[in-house]
């Protein structure tokens, strides 16, 4: 018997040598030290989360928890109606209890983005003990800020708008939301109603936090009243759009040249999804000024004076403008030309076949797979005609508008 307790016992010490060494498997290395699986990763995605939450809740006491210095972002973003906020980690490199991380910020605003906004972050953490801490998060290079990075973001909403400002007066957002709300209906009334038919619109406090917002070079937005964000021939969704006022120049414009301005940036978050990269931007801009002057009354000249001094002064154009032409820091009568002939070419387009071909004619553009042959297709298809001969009628039809 006592041999069979030893048979019996070394029998079960060599079970459990097999189960230990069973699940050591992966921890030995070649070398044959054992390996302590480091979980940093996955405890600083948790810190991110909690992070996330705290933006959501506006709590300022939680998010500081997370280690950053700077606490303000809830409360810069506590007037702002947040759906969702999320971080997902992309590169992760550690050395000791110091980490960089590449992160993915998203955020949608609750009953405008039916598609996030998607951003890249920069981070530094620091391990304390058992838990990762935030020490620094901000925009990856060629990124731009968020606006509420640039201070306490405050809200205005309209009708078909949602205005959001940093360091500008309550009443003057008010007057955005008021233009945006009269740009709104005049776009659908144009492009139809297959929209969100709401905006979100952008008022930094300057022209240089302007162009933090964009992550570029100020001084190229010096005379652009406002531009539009958002990635264009997006799949299935409409993406996040926003436009972004200049506050400098858009102060200088009378009543009639905001309107024009919001109306126009309106219909480039209305087109978007039927924007491509196969879209010129002479046709975008372009379809976006027809939008604007649609309704004003408007004569070509006055609405032209840059092209029409040209055409008075035998110099015609020889094709319609390319995606050159529109550099924000080119000539800016270059620049002015580009709009003027671009918008010439759709108001064209609508005298001579409709309002209904222009808009046909701008998905089928949008719609090619290429940029390659993508407006000749669509000439012909729509609008039956060849690119050569629109050409031709287009420099005609600015001869007869304003020489």
């Amino acid at each position: 018997m006592a041999g069979r307790r030893r048979g019996a016992g070394g029998a079960g010490f060599r079970l459990a040598v097999t189960a230990v060494l069973a699940g050591m498997v992966g921890l030995v290395g070649c070398g044959g030290a054992v390996q302590v699986q480091d979980t940093a990763r996955a405890d600083v995605q948790e810190t991110l989360d909690r992070r996330a939450n705290a933006v959501l809740a506006g709590d300022t006491a939680a998010y500081r928890d997370t280690g950053s210095a700077d606490a303000s972002t809830p409360g810069n973003l506590a007037d702002v109606p947040l759906a969702s906020w999320t971080y997902t980690l992309a590169r992760f490199e550690r050395e000791g209890t110091h980490a960089t991380a590449d992160a993915e910020l998203q955020y949608r605003i609750s009953g405008y983005d039916s598609a996030p906004v998607v951003t890249d972050r920069i981070l530094t953490l620091e391990l304390r003990g058992p838990r990762w801490y935030v020490t620094a998060d901000r925009p990856a290079p060629n990124t731009g800020e968020q606006l509420w990075e640039q201070g306490k973001v405050v809200v205005e909403r309209g009708t078909h708008s949602l205005v959001l400002g940093v360091g500008r007066p309550r009443g003057a957002l008010r007057d955005y939301a008021d233009l945006a709300d009269q740009a709104v209906p005049a776009v659908s009334s144009a492009w139809g109603s297959g929209w969100a038919r709401r905006v979100v619109v952008l008022v930094p406090k300057s022209l240089g936090d302007m162009g933090a917002l964009l992550g570029a070079p100020a001084a190229g937005y010096q005379g652009i009243a406002a531009v539009t964000t958002g990635e264009a021939g997006a799949v299935g969704k409409a993406p996040a759009d926003r436009i972004i006022v200049n506050p400098d120049a858009f102060g200088a414009l009378g009543s009639f040249g905001r309107q024009v301005v919001l109306t126009h940036e309106t219909t480039h978050v209305a087109t978007r999804s039927e924007t491509s990269q196969s879209t010129p931007l002479w046709l975008s801009e372009g379809y976006a000024d027809w939008v604007g002057y649609r309704d004003t009354g408007r004569s070509a000249a006055q609405a032209a004076p840059e092209l029409e001094r040209s055409v008075r002064l035998g110099q015609l154009p020889a094709a319609l403008p390319t995606d050159a032409d529109f550099g924000f820091s080119g000539d800016p009568g270059r620049l002015a030309q580009a709009y003027e002939g671009g918008w010439l070419a759709c108001r064209m387009i609508a005298d001579r076949w409709g309002e209904a071909k222009l808009n046909a004619f701008y998905r089928a553009v949008g719609a090619h797979q290429q940029r390659a042959g993508a407006v000749e297709s669509a000439l012909g298809s729509v609008l039956g005609t060849t690119e050569e001969k629109f050409t031709a009628d287009w420099r005609a039809y600015l001869r007869a508008q304003l020489g």
